[in-house]
Formats: structure tokens, C-alpha cells, sequence
């Protein structure tokens, strides 16, 4: 199965990475290797909608012949009743 990281989802792993790695550079790095490494096992497990790792929500499409990653927001973060994912 094909995974599509959207412009969202890279920006804010992005973002949370750029913040953490203000006051530890290594940790960053490890969290974003194990993000990537997470939405990767989902080519095992393709109907999953979406996982939780590190504290963060990794919120999924599921397509025919693929499965978009729409998201990464903290575990703490509301998601939007209207399905808009900003």
C-alpha cells in the first residue's frame, strides 16, 4: 500500500520537531524517525484510521490503492467536529 504524507502532516511533524529541537536536538531527531517509522508499519495494518505515538494522534484516509496521512496533532489537541483538519 502507498502512503501519501499531505502538506499538513509534514508541517507539523515538522513544527513539533523544530520545537523540541530547541532544547534537545537528539530527541528530536528520535521523535521524528519514530513517527516516520509508526506510519510506515500501516502498510501492514492498512485499515487503521489512525495511531497514537509519542503523545501525538496520526489521523489517516483510508483511499483504494492508498492511505493519505492527513495529520499529526498532540494527543491533547481537540480535533475539529467539522472534519477540517487545519
Amino acid at each position: 500500500m502507498k502512503i501519501i504524507w499531505s502538506r499538513l502532516a509534514v508541517d507539523r511533524v515538522s513544527e513539533t520537531a523544530e520545537y523540541i529541537d530547541q532544547n534537545n536536538p537528539s530527541a528530536a531527531e528520535k521523535w521524528t524517525d519514530t513517527i516516520f517509522a509508526k506510519v510506515d508499519q500501516l502498510r501492514s495494518f492498512p485499515k487503521i484510521r489512525g495511531l497514537v505515538c509519542c503523545n501525538y494522534r496520526i489521523i489517516c484516509r483510508i483511499e483504494e490503492k492508498r492511505l493519505s496521512i492527513l495529520t499529526v496533532r498532540h494527543g491533547k489537541q481537540i480535533l475539529p467536529a467539522d472534519g477540517i483538519l487545519t
